[in-house]
């Protein structure tokens, strides 16, 4: 892609300072995510496919949202398991957004490829089987999650997790965005 044609990303990286308090992190993460399904409905609904949209929604899905996953479901889900009392009925929570996960992965394995074939045969989104509806169904379930966790889980979170859980927390989300940390490993190998 030439220099000319590159335009600014439409979703900002989270700035890493933000690192120091983990839930404020995972509250900017949650604002990216929601411009996201943003982005995800707009070269859904369009007419004709925009290629640096449709690139910045490809490269978010694989790298960004399987990051985010890895920061919860390793790291803030066990800490919340551990310090959660019976009463705050944490594990039905988690257990659903678990299973949620799950059935994301499943849509954007079907937006990553529908996507990439659009890219490389420069078709709309409307002219590949399905995709459209699985791109919208994406961003209203992403939606619908992001609330539950905004909601619930990071409250919660912000009530129970201790000052160490913090830090520790703090110190696996800055180690998974390192270089050689081991979302990139994964990113790697699946190459």
């Amino acid at each position: 892609m030439s220099a000319a044609r590159k335009s600014p990303s439409q979703i900002e990286p989270t700035s890493v300072a933000l690192l120091s308090d983990p839930l404020d992190f995972f509250f900017a993460e949650h604002f990216r995510q929601r411009k996201l399904c943003n982005l995800i409905e707009q070269v859904a609904l369009a007419e004709r496919l925009d290629p640096l949209l449709a690139a910045e929604v490809f490269a978010f899905l694989q790298h960004d949202t399987v990051l985010h996953v890895q920061d919860e479901e390793q790291d803030l889900f066990p800490l919340m398991r551990r310090r959660c009392p019976p009463e705050d009925e944490i594990e039905r929570v988690l257990s659903a957004l678990t299973a949620e996960h799950a059935g994301d992965r499943h849509l954007a394995a079907i937006v990553i490829e529908g996507l990439q074939t659009a890219l490389r045969d420069a078709q709309a989104v409307s002219d590949l089987p399905g995709l459209r509806e699985a791109m919208v169904d994406f961003a209203r379930n992403e939606r619908r999650h992001l609330a539950l966790e905004n909601s619930v889980v990071l409250p919660l979170a912000r009530l129970r997790l201790t000052p160490d859980d913090l830090v520790q927390l703090s110190a696996r989300l800055l180690q998974r965005r390192r270089p050689g940390g081991k979302a990139v490993e994964m990113e790697e190998q699946a190459k």
